[in-house]
Formats: structure tokens, sequence, C-alpha cells
């Protein structure tokens, strides 16, 4: 599903135009992308956690010369699925 699909889906369900229902997905994507870069949790009970992960610095290798390179540390987001949306994918 696109963005753009999502917005359809989102203004039918709810009954409001697109432009509204663009508003809100581009202001929850704002919210959690704020709340991540702070360090903050993101939790929605029984869909999931937007959360942010710390990768280690680690050594690795280039695929063309095979010569070995340093990868710095980085913190990546990661999302962990609730039970209720584990649940609806399993059926």
């Amino acid at each position: 599903m696109t963005k753009d699909e999502m917005i359809a889906m989102i203004a039918e369900k709810s009954g409001i135009t697109k432009r509204q229902a663009t508003d809100a997905l581009d202001s929850f994507f704002e919210g959690v992308t704020d709340q991540l870069s702070k360090g903050s949790k993101v939790s929605f009970t029984g869909f999931g956690t937007f959360d942010v992960s710390q990768r280690k610095a680690r050594t690795g290798r280039n695929p063309q010369t095979g010569a070995e390179i340093q990868i710095p540390a980085s913190q990546v987001p990661v999302f962990r699925a609730g039970k209720k949306l584990k649940e609806a994918v399993r059926k």
C-alpha cells in the first residue's frame, strides 16, 4: 500500500476529505519522527511500538574490493508489532 492509497482509505473510512486525511497522516508521521529523534518511544496498545535501537560500531567488508572498513555506531528506528496486529496477520 502506498501513502496515496492509505490517504484514500482514511478519507473514505472516516468521511473526511483527502486533504484532511493527508494532513492527519502527515501529522502522525511528524509526531512519530519527532519523538523518535528525541529518543522517546511511541506505543499504540495492541498495534505496536516504534523505538530507537543502538547499533554498535563494527568492522565490515567492501563487497567490491574485499577491504575491511569500520562502520560507525548508529541509531536506527525499529518497530515491534503488538499482540493484536500479530494475531491479525497470522489468520
